[in-house]
């Protein structure tokens, strides 16, 4: 696999990865007050939904990612953990930012 590839499928999993963890930021942060504080129960219904979409697809890619990229067990692991945490795509996506470094410098 050429550098381009393992840089190509590197940049759609981190794009996945951010835009899941931020539609989970906006389920937790502002969909659910609006529910609960402001009897506004739709939001989380879409948004909720947006998100659940978001992290199938992110579940789904992960796998053939980490397969591809060889990721060892741990880091897959990580990044399944991170799916489900506030901030976690986040703290994931650093240690992305420099594998994408590595892959670059190898080129």
């Amino acid at each position: 696999m050429t550098q381009e590839e393992r840089l190509a499928i590197l940049n759609r999993f981190r794009i996945i990865s951010i835009t899941e963890g931020i539609s989970l930021l906006v389920l937790i942060f502002i969909a659910m007050p609006l529910k609960w504080i402001f009897e506004l129960p739709d939001m989380v219904t879409y948004v909720g939904w947006i998100h659940g979409v978001l992290f199938i697809l992110y579940m789904l890619v992960l796998f053939p990612t980490s397969r591809k990229l060889r990721w060892d067990f741990r880091k897959a692991v990580f990044g399944v953990i991170a799916a489900v945490l506030p901030f976690g795509p986040f703290l994931f996506d650093r240690k992305l930012k420099n594998e994408e470094k590595l892959i670059a410098e190898k080129g």
